[in-house]
């Protein structure tokens, strides 16, 4: 995906052959995100999309052992990349809790990690509308503890383990809101995938999560879900609200999605990476 880099190329040599007697400078391509990166000549136009995602969430978006960036996340953007010659997207690694700030400040144009959207999200940020997979938010827990947990109510004075700024933190703040604080949150510093090594070692008592994520997680069945579904989410990309240009980028992401799922593409890499059909 160099399509920038070959129209840059290109120019230069036209420039060369006219015999062009001014200096000329390449400047390189605008990485700070906002959607008027865009390099045009009279046959195309390509706008330059930066994409903020992860680096250490196994399966979705995360460095391979020859140190490439892969994953479900990624790879469904690289295939709506390669259908839509307007756009070239750019992956933009960052920690989990600067996403959204990133894509507030203009930094990216695109937050893809398997964001679900919430009424307090919806408020700063756009969502696009056809889901790239769906989820089911459960309690998770030690598969050896023997306590009676079914609901939220039943973790009123335990440690939760939760990413920050996740929307499993959301629903664990709005029922502290309303409980006085009943459940101590334990907010994930560092590695986003050590829940197993956090809840088995006794030191939180459970957390929250995505049920189709576990297997991936926990391979060895160490945890394991338990009660009703807290939520059930569409997972969906976020762009900048009132942004024209978000919203022609997301109208257009919406369309490649439903292409995508009709074609069977979408199915194969969730199955693939997630271990089973979530796009459905």
């Amino acid at each position: 995906m160099r399509k920038l880099s070959v129209f840059v190329i290109a120019v230069g040599f036209v420039f060369i052959v006219s015999g062009c007697g001014n200096d000329t400078q390449s400047t390189s391509a605008n990485t700070s995100g906002t959607a008027s990166s865009i390099a045009s000549n009279s046959a195309t136009t390509i706008n330059k999309i930066i994409v903020g995602t992860g680096s250490d969430f196994e399966q979705v978006a995360f460095i391979n052992e020859k140190g490439e960036l892969t994953g479900y996340d990624v790879e469904v953007i690289r295939e709506i990349d390669k259908r839509l010659p307007q756009y070239e997207f750019e992956f933009q690694t960052m920690d989990f809790s600067n996403i959204l700030l990133s894509l507030e400040t203009k930094k990216i144009d695109i937050a893809a990690h398997l964001f679900e959207k919430n009424p307090e999200r919806e408020q700063k940020f756009l969502f696009n509308q056809e889901p790239y997979a769906y989820w089911r938010n459960k309690i998770i827990i030690s598969s050896d503890n023997k306590d009676s947990i079914q609901s939220l109510d039943d973790l009123k004075g335990k440690k939760v383990l939760i990413g920050p700024t996740s929307a499993q933190a959301q629903i664990l703040e709005n029922y502290n809101k309303e409980h006085n604080n009943a459940i101590h949150i334990v907010y994930q510093q560092n590695d986003a995938n050590d829940d197993v090594l956090q809840v088995t070692s006794g030191r939180v008592d459970a957390t929250i999560g995505a049920d189709f994520l576990l297997p991936i997680k926990d391979p060895q069945g160490k945890l394991k879900t338990v009660g009703n579904a807290l939520n059930e989410g569409n997972i969906l990309y976020v762009f900048r609200k009132n942004d024209s240009a978000s919203q022609e980028l997301a109208n257009t992401v919406d369309a490649t999605i439903k292409e995508l799922k009709a074609d069977g593409t979408l199915s194969k890499l969730s199955t693939q990476w997630l271990g089973q059909d979530f796009s459905k």
